[in-house]
């Protein structure tokens, strides 16, 4: 059996025809289609239906484009993995990382390509990290309960967040003194439905909840870091976003005695060869961040 032909027919499916294939793979369509013909003609079986507007897998097509193609992951893998080991550990780390994060994250890849500059990172910004690696990802970093998947998961601390609001916010409405004030002042919302969100926060005497109606609802996180500073309202901040601008003057705390955390976490596939630098990068954030959260008491 041809492996080029197997990998042929793989870039066909995965790129949806055989012009994109052959642009992919800088070769002419006709070469294209006629490796793909004499794979079918070795294995004696139809893999793709073809017409003057698309292609499509058959049964049989379906059920060899997932072995080769998991064959094919494994065979790239193995030549990773030995290329590792003869020479100094080079390659691509593909990375699904949660935009809020990207801020933090800008430092700690500057640090780690001064270690290993032959590493190539590749970042792709997601909130559904977890689904994308062994497809598109080698590795995601993640906020929050984890789904049941068959990743492996290494904690890397916790995101506190506080509420913050802007000093001439503060000076018009005055600073809530209690939670339950809270209910009568302007919210800043991430991620609500209808515009209304709950805040669970813990405190002196547990844990709270305070149904929020934002004046602003925005799924990003810098937009309502910059509406918080405009001074449109309270908000729920990471303190990694938040304290630089208390420090200046931007932000201030408040009722700092609430909190929330949020578990943070690096998912990689549950292959037993993991690649050296994929490893490498995993475990650089490991150390680095659990660090960080053990001199500062969250992630700063």
């Amino acid at each position: 059996m041809d492996l080029n032909r197997a990998t042929t027919f793989v870039r066909v499916v995965e790129s949806g025809g055989f012009t994109r294939a052959a642009e992919s793979l800088g070769l002419p369509t006709s070469s294209v289609s006629r490796s793909v013909q004499r794979l079918e003609e070795d294995l004696g079986i139809t893999l793709l239906e073809r017409t003057t507007r698309k292609v499509a897998l058959t049964d049989a097509g379906r059920v060899y484009f997932e072995r080769a193609r998991d064959a094919l992951a494994g065979l790239e893998e193995a030549n990773a993995l030995a290329l590792d080991a003869a020479h100094e550990t080079h390659g691509l780390v593909r990375i699904a990382v949660p935009l809020d994060f990207a801020a933090k994250l800008g430092g700690l890849i500057a640090g780690f390509q001064v270690l290993y500059p032959r590493i190539r990172l590749e970042l792709t910004f997601t909130t559904s990290g977890g689904e994308l690696v062994g497809d598109v990802a080698d590795l995601a970093i993640t906020f929050g309960k984890l789904p049941d998947s068959s990743l492996v998961a290494r904690r890397l601390g916790n995101s506190v967040n506080q509420l913050y609001a802007a000093p001439r916010y503060l000076a018009e409405r005055g600073a809530p003194k209690t939670v339950a004030e809270l209910a009568t002042h302007e919210g800043i919302v991430q991620r609500a439905i209808a515009g209304e969100g709950r805040w669970n926060l813990a405190g002196p005497s547990g844990e709270v909840h305070v149904d929020i109606r934002g004046r602003l609802v925005a799924d990003h996180q810098q937009i309502v870091v910059d509406a918080t500073v405009a001074g449109i309202g309270i908000a729920l901040l990471p303190t990694f976003f938040a304290e630089p601008l208390v420090a200046s003057g931007q932000l201030e705390r408040v009722l700092p005695e609430y909190t929330t955390e949020s578990p943070m976490h690096v998912l990689t596939h549950a292959s037993r060869h993991l690649p050296r630098r994929v490893a490498l990068f995993r475990d650089y954030l490991v150390d680095t961040l659990t660090s960080s959260c053990k001199a500062h008491g969250a992630l700063h």
